[in-house]
């Protein structure tokens, strides 16, 4: 292994999906290596993330990073100057300290993460390993299976459903290509059956808004998909209902479409959902402080696994807790909620040993950065969520996602499950 040392780290803005701005970081070592990084953002954010840092003002309606790169350039950069490349730990814990913060608001969480999976890069060329090998180890072999929202409800979307997403779960395939080429074909289906439905359906960022209200009704049309694509059986549904923006904290409620719902009522519903369907996974069901009403769920679901995405926002501490409390099954890991590699990679840890499972997860707004597809495999994340695979910087990491597959060989195994429950 070579002795390689930051020699220098600048930063940029740049355009992520939406055209929304994000930081691109530039890293270089002593000997010439250069990786570059760029972060993601989200729509939806839980309180407890680390800080994204924006500039304010009239540029990009307030969504410029203009400070956020200067702080990489200006701060970061000669401070990590002379580290070997391959100390990620010392690395990620010098940025912690430089912010200082606990939400990492002074350099801005994302200036950080960036700077963070730049020098994971740097450390992986200058060992000589890809990067899954790099951050997982030897027995980082294992591929995720692809969950996909396909249909867009909540507050963010012009549908009626009641839900933020409608999710297929690519499971019960042999291999990761298997299943990637099943959801390309069962998302091309049921964008074919909405259109023969209701015509013009508008499309969410990939994920399309039919004029329908009814979850079940949703779901009907996603089975209809997968029957007419041939993979019936091997795919299941799931929710990210994001129920923190749906939760009114005076009157302990949840506002549906065209109702309100007590938490026990909301339980009761999802409960029957998943008598109904095959529902294996719901995400955030309720607000982001709730561990009790996480917990019961957990408890009343036989099938279907109850996953912290604000819950959790890939924090230790709050991992931590939901396992003393048996408030989920699993974490959506999102480096950018906490804002190092090395913190995500503990939170991971955490999770895994403790027998919860781990998915791995982009953001709304993301870039062709392909780091995360290395990340799922390195943290034997037995899901990733993608999105739909109809936009760049999704199918970046899916492509990604093949070519470890092919470079694993006969090493390489699929994190999906057979045993996919049938709708009664």
């Amino acid at each position: 292994m070579r002795r390689d040392r930051i020699e220098s780290m600048v930063a940029r803005e740049i355009l992520g999906a939406s055209g929304r701005p994000t930081v691109e970081v530039l890293a270089e070592t002593s000997s010439g290596l250069r990786a570059t990084a760029s972060v993601p953002s989200g729509t939806s954010r839980g309180k407890y993330e680390a800080f994204d840092l924006r500039d304010s003002g009239s540029r990009f309606r307030g969504m410029g990073v203009r400070k956020a790169a200067e702080n990489v350039s200006d701060i970061i950069g000669p401070e990590l100057r002379g580290m070997p490349a391959t100390d990620q730990w010392g690395i990620d814990q010098r940025l912690i300290e430089l912010d200082g913060t606990a939400n990492k608001s002074r350099l801005g969480g994302n200036s950080i993460l960036a700077v963070s999976v730049a020098c994971a890069k740097l450390g992986a060329e200058s060992s000589g390993l890809p990067l899954y090998r790099y951050l997982g180890g030897m027995h980082a072999d294992c591929l995720p299976a692809p969950t996909a929202t396909v249909l867009a409800g909540g507050e963010h979307s012009s549908s009626d459903l009641e839900f933020e997403d409608y999710l297929l779960i690519m499971d019960g395939f042999s291999s990761f290509a298997d299943s990637l080429e099943a959801l390309v074909e069962t998302r091309r289906i049921l964008g074919d059956l909405l259109t023969e439905k209701f015509d013009l359906v508008p499309d969410i960022g990939g994920a399309l808004a039919p004029p329908i209200a009814d979850t079940r009704h949703a779901f009907d049309l996603m089975l209809e998909a997968a029957h007419r694509a041939g993979c019936e059986g091997q795919v299941s549904l799931g929710l990210d209902v994001a129920a923190s923006e749906l939760h009114d904290s005076e009157t302990d409620t949840y506002r549906m479409a065209g109702r309100t719902m007590s938490p026990s009522e909301l339980l009761e519903y999802y409960v029957a959902l998943e008598g109904a369907y095959p529902l294996t996974f719901i995400e955030d069901p309720f607000h982001e402080d709730d561990f009790g009403a996480f917990a019961r769920l957990k408890a009343e679901l036989s099938s279907c696994l109850i996953v912290g995405d604000d819950l959790f926002v890939t924090n230790p501490e709050r991992i931590r807790r939901g396992i003393a409390e048996d408030a989920a099954g699993a974490v959506l890991l999102k480096a950018n909620q906490i804002g190092t590699v090395s913190e995500t990679c503990l939170a991971a840890g955490v999770a895994l040993r403790n027998g919860m499972a781990v998915t791995a997860s982009l953001r709304t707004h993301d870039t062709n950065d392909d780091f995360l597809a290395d990340l799922a495999v390195a943290l034997c994340a037995e899901r990733v969520k993608l999105g739909s695979p109809v936009r760049g910087e999704r199918n970046a990491k899916f492509n990604r996602l093949l070519a470890i597959e092919d470079e694993l060989g006969s090493q390489a195994s699929f994190c999906g499950r057979t045993d996919i429950p049938t709708a009664s």
